[in-house]
């Protein structure tokens, strides 16, 4: 099993995810839609580790986002998986 990253370092990779869907028009379109933010709320919370987990969760449902995402920021597709698991919501559920 794969070890979550340090919290800081999470929040890191998603602030860049979140800068990478702010930079594509259409996927911040997606993101507004899918969360239901408006861009002063959607600033108001860019710092919240909660809503950085939610950002992840978004680039991570779509594999070419992600996988674009990964090469803009010369990061390994893995990290913003790790990323995610290291923010609040993020744990791996174990069903046994």
């Amino acid at each position: 099993m794969q070890q979550p990253l340090k919290p800081e370092t999470a929040q890191t990779i998603a602030l860049q995810a979140l800068g990478h869907i702010a930079a594509d028009e259409d996927l911040l379109g997606g993101f507004m839609a899918h969360s239901g933010l408006e861009i002063d709320e959607l600033k108001t919370l860019a710092t919240e580790p909660a809503f950085l987990g939610g950002v992840l969760d978004f680039l991570l449902s779509d594999e070419a986002s992600l996988i674009a995402f990964c090469k803009t920021a010369d990061i390994e597709p893995e990290l913003p998986k790790l990323a995610r698991m290291s923010l609040p919501g993020g744990e791996e559920i174990h069903w046994t």
